[in-house]
């Protein structure tokens, strides 16, 4: 080979590398300072004194962020559209448009007095994961779809909807923000009158990812990256009426007294001996309690509280309640009440995640050298409704301190571009179909 052949083939060489290396760029990772900033920007809608957001569904701070979150998608080069229950909805085509597309989904409203992060960091999240496989020139298979659910914090609204299991009085009720549902998704952009068109049906997903903030603190304790959420919670409400006899305070002996408020808290704490009796991560509460007639110097005669129970397994809550039920028997026969139950019809069915893309986010993890553990969702997220017409999967990051709706929520940057990172490679990969039996 002469010099000037040697040469040739030096210089074509240099010519093709910058092509094959856009041809076959690595994985895409997340700009930790434009979603700090992103999440920064959306946290001036609603923004409080005390550092956190009042950004209730509906409210003018809500209009105003989604406006901003639209613009994101927009920037990111998604095709942006408003579905009859209000979800924005950011488009990215695939190659192969017969394709059902992948979600990635959570919301931007908030409770009252909120925090900057629970549902933030998975549509922003999701947004960077559009933003860098346009920056990338990245095609992926399947369309991609970003949603910004409507009213999560006020019964998953849009994800109900989209799942076709809104009941019809939902559209009656009114929140904080002082509008109905049904107006407010007027407000939104949403059409109440037709919300049929927002249905989604089973096979029109491929998969359904959602990235969201622990909203506990087994990470941060566990010193645990990532946390591969293995399903939601079932929650499942009754009322507990105890009844027993009003009476003097002061002229009734105590040895002949039928006090409600005695069973009652017996009770209280039957609930909570019911959960740790079995084996398991189940959980019970009493939240609420209402003492009648409610005098310093009456024995309450009537006592309603509230009991709840939650689980993974629906099987489990029943035997939890069963518990319940047993000593609630013991404790109305020794004070001498009656203790009754009333199923409020409150139960959100368990919604377990699909197992390949447990699998897969674990894998994704692994490979960035994150540590990772499966855990439960003990709160509810939009996932636990899309479960119902697709395969999902959530991704936890930890939560400062554990504390979330609270204006003192907080998670760190490396921890929320550690979490985008993972997501993004999790679309990758079930774009891609490397799905892990």
């Amino acid at each position: 080979m002469n010099k000037n052949t040697h040469a040739a083939l030096i210089l074509a060489a240099l010519l093709i590398a910058p092509q094959l290396s856009r041809a076959q760029p690595g994985p895409p990772a997340a700009n930790e300072k434009r979603v700090g900033q992103h999440l920064s920007e959306l946290a001036q809608f609603g923004a409080n004194p005390e550092g956190g957001v009042s950004r209730v569904a509906f409210s003018d701070a809500d209009v105003a962020g989604r406006a901003y979150v639209r613009r994101l998608m927009e920037a990111a080069g998604l095709a942006v559209r408003v579905d009859a229950a209000g979800n924005l909805i950011g488009r990215r085509e695939g190659t192969e448009r017969t394709l059902p597309a992948i979600v990635v989904g959570s919301h931007t409203d908030s409770v009252p007095h909120g925090g900057n992060y629970d549902g933030d960091v998975g549509v922003l999240g999701g947004i960077e994961v559009a933003q860098q496989l346009g920056e990338r020139h990245l095609s992926l298979r399947h369309p991609l779809e970003i949603v910004d659910f409507t009213d999560e914090e006020g019964g998953l609204v849009g994800s109900k909807a989209m799942s076709g299991v809104l009941p019809e009085g939902t559209l009656d009720l009114v929140n904080s923000s002082g509008h109905s549902v049904r107006d407010g998704l007027r407000r939104l952009g949403g059409n109440p009158d037709n919300l049929a068109q927002a249905r989604r049906r089973p096979g029109d997903l491929a998969a359904y990812l959602e990235l969201h903030i622990e909203q506990g603190g087994t990470l941060e304790r566990t010193h645990t990256d990532i946390g591969v959420v293995e399903g939601i919670v079932g929650i499942h409400w009754w009322e507990a009426t105890v009844l027993g006899v009003a009476n003097h305070a002061g002229t009734t002996p105590m040895d002949q007294r039928h006090d409600a408020l005695v069973a009652a808290s017996e009770l209280v704490l039957a609930v909570n001996a019911a959960a740790k009796e079995l084996p398991g991560r189940q959980v019970a509460t009493v939240g609420r309690i209402l003492a009648e007639p409610g005098a310093p110097n009456v024995i309450p005669g009537r006592v309603v509280l509230s009991v709840e129970v939650r689980d993974l397994d629906a099987a489990r809550i029943a035997a939890v309640f069963a518990k319940i039920q047993n000593s609630a028997a013991e404790i109305a026969r020794r004070q001498g009440t009656s203790i009754d139950f009333r199923d409020l019809d409150a139960t959100a069915a368990p919604a377990l995640t699909d197992p390949g893309i447990q699998r897969v986010i674990s894998r994704e993890a692994r490979a960035l050298g994150l540590t990772e553990m499966r855990m439960p969702s003990g709160a509810g997220h939009d996932a636990q409704d899309i479960a119902r017409i697709a395969p999902i999967g959530m991704i936890f990051i930890p939560s400062v301190g554990g504390i979330s709706h609270s204006p003192h929520e907080h998670t760190e940057p490396a921890d929320i571009t550690n979490g985008v990172n993972v997501l993004m490679r999790s679309v990758l990969a079930i774009d891609a179909g490397r799905l892990v039996q």
